[in-house]
């Protein structure tokens, strides 16, 4: 599962969410340990979170820490969590007075620990964020402030399988929306294959994967019930009905649904960039092309990935380091080699333009990035998990039949309300 879509934000009060983090660090060999930056002296040791357990000493991430710690003047002391535990573990430190200098968390929760008081602003720690996406930066932002500056960014796209388009007289040039997609789809079934397949699993994973269609349909998250909501919701549920898409979509996670594609039977796939290493091991010619609007354009993906931010330390001092950490972490040259060890996309156009021009299958993901919207946008923060797991609660009644779309979502947008 990928990592930035399987956060776990806790909508319980702060203590509850303190409490509630009894888990063990999943940390990495640099021997580092839990203690944050509050309690080590400015200039020696600087404290680093990430949720990026995966790379250890000896990788290219580790070892950037490490010279960015330098450049800097001082030792960075890293610990790596499990995107899961890393929330938690940051809101007892900071309860604690405990927290690192620099943390790396899934863009979600930034609101989150920002309106927990966790975190400083760029206006606080003066941390240069004009470069990056609007777009993308929204993710941190609330309140009217920012809190962090993006790493990178993945979203979804439609894979396609060429052999199957072909077999089927489909040209993925006139995938244009969700009329000709659905035509495309006719097509396949009917040169005996199989039409998409996406996951609406009654997680976030789900809601993450129905955002594309909910928002590219006009439809807002404050608003569950509207029309365009309904038609989207209606979208996914005929394709089903009309085995354009299969059953297995109700629980399917974006892995499982990826198996499914890699079989070599299906059109198309609703996936993520970080499937990108896998496709080109599938062992057939396929294709990306951004996720279509109702009416035509690009939809807007959510974006997945990590925001760099300075949590609160107690003395103030320390955050001219921290800057120039958080500056040294995503500075154009090492943001580009970076995200291509995570299978991001820059946060910046200069950087996106790099990836394209170096590697041209990542030219419609960084379309589908510079159309993409951050979940907690248009000012939701701390509302989004609420309002997410209503939108994937109405999706699995509306999957399995046992609600109309349009009730669906009208028990939803009641219960967000609420």
């Amino acid at each position: 599962m990928n990592r930035s879509t399987g956060w776990r934000l806790a909508t319980a009060s702060f203590a509850a969410v303190v409490l509630a983090s009894a888990g063990t660090a999943c940390s990495s060999s640099t021997g580092a340990d839990a203690s944050g930056g509050g309690s080590a002296s400015a200039g020696g040791t600087y404290t680093v979170w990430d949720p990026y357990p995966q790379f250890d000493a000896g990788s290219a991430w580790a070892k950037l820490l490490d010279t960015c710690g330098t450049q800097a003047g001082v030792q960075i002391k890293r610990t790596a969590f499990d995107t899961s535990d890393l929330t938690n573990k940051e809101l007892l430190a900071a309860q604690q007075g405990n927290s690192p200098d620099v943390l790396i968390v899934d863009n979600p929760v930034v609101p989150t620990l920002a309106q927990a008081g966790v975190l400083t602003s760029t206006k606080e720690n003066k941390v240069d964020t004009s470069a990056v996406s609007p777009n993308l930066l929204a993710a941190g932002q609330s309140g009217g402030e920012t809190f962090g500056t993006p790493i990178g960014a993945n979203t979804l796209a439609l894979y396609y399988n060429k052999t199957v388009l072909k077999a089927a007289g489909v040209d993925v040039a006139s995938v244009r929306d969700w009329a000709s997609l659905t035509e495309a789809l006719t097509k396949v079934k009917a040169a005996g294959k199989k039409g998409i397949t996406f996951s609406g699993i009654g997680t976030e994973e789900g809601s993450f994967q129905f955002l594309p269609w909910f928002w590219g349909s006009g439809a807002q998250l404050t608003h569950l019930d509207s029309a365009q909501a309904a038609s989207a919701l209606s979208l996914w549920t005929d394709w089903v009905k009309q085995g354009l898409a299969p059953n297995s979509v109700i629980n399917n996670t974006q892995t499982t649904s990826w198996q499914e594609f890699a079989t070599g039977d299906f059109a198309f796939a609703e996936n993520g960039t970080w499937q990108l290493a896998n496709a080109k091991k599938a062992g057939f010619d396929y294709g990306v092309v951004p996720i279509p609007g109702m009416t035509g354009g690009t939809a807007p993906a959510p974006t997945g990935g990590e925001f760099v931010t300075v949590p609160v330390q107690k003395k103030a001092a320390r955050y001219g380091v921290s800057d120039k950490l958080v500056s040294c972490l995503t500075s154009a040259d090492n943001s580009y080699a970076t995200d291509t060890t995570l299978s991001y996309i820059a946060a910046t156009p200069a950087v996106q333009d790099k990836q394209a021009a170096a590697d041209p299958d990542l030219k419609p993901w960084v379309d589908a990035v510079k159309a993409a919207k951050g979940r907690t946008s248009d000012n939701l923060g701390t509302k989004y998990p609420t309002i997410s797991e209503q939108l994937w609660t109405a999706a699995q009644a509306a999957l399995t039949g046992s609600k109309s779309p349009q009730a669906a979502l009208s028990a939803a947008q009641s219960a967000a309300a609420k």
